[in-house]
C-alpha cells in the first residue's frame, strides 16, 4: 500500500506528464485517468483522488467569475476579460454573472484570488471596524 506522500508525489507527476507548454492536455489527461482505472495496482485510488483534485484545481484557476450589481456592457467586459488574461494567463473562461445585492462595483473571482470591490464589501468592512 502506498502512503499518502507517495500517492501525491505518483498524483504530481502524473499531472506534470498531462502538460503541454504549460497547459492541460485534456486527451492525455483523459488517458491518465484510464489507464490509473485499469491498472489495478494497489494505492490506485489515492492516486486517483489526488490527481483529480489536481484536475480541479487547474480548472478554478482557469475560470474567472465576474459578478457585478449591473450588467456590464461589452466595452467593459472585453477590457475586464484582457486585464484578467494578462494578469493570470491566456485561455481563462470568464463568467459573467448580476448580483444586485452587490449594491454597486463587482467582484472578480480567478480560482482562491478574489478582488472584491463591491460596496457591499465595502460596508462590511466598516462595520467589522465598529
Amino acid at each position: 500500500m502506498k502512503t499518502a506522500k507517495q500517492s501525491a508525489h505518483d498524483a504530481t507527476d502524473l499531472w506534470r506528464a498531462c502538460l503541454t507548454e504549460g497547459s492541460l492536455d485534456e486527451g492525455r489527461a483523459r488517458a491518465v485517468v484510464d489507464g490509473i482505472i485499469a491498472s489495478n495496482r494497489s494505492g490506485t485510488r489515492a492516486v486517483l483522488k489526488r490527481f483529480v483534485r489536481l484536475l480541479r484545481l487547474n480548472k478554478a484557476r482557469r475560470t474567472a467569475i465576474v459578478t457585478s450589481a449591473a450588467p456590464l456592457d461589452s466595452r467593459l467586459r472585453t477590457e475586464l476579460e484582457r486585464d484578467l488574461a494578462r494578469m493570470h494567463g491566456a485561455g481563462l473562461a470568464t463568467t459573467f454573472v448580476v448580483d444586485p445585492l452587490l449594491i454597486g462595483g463587482m467582484r472578480v473571482q480567478v480560482g482562491d484570488d478574489v478582488y472584491d470591490g463591491s460596496v457591499r464589501a465595502s460596508l462590511a468592512a466598516l462595520e467589522s471596524q465598529f
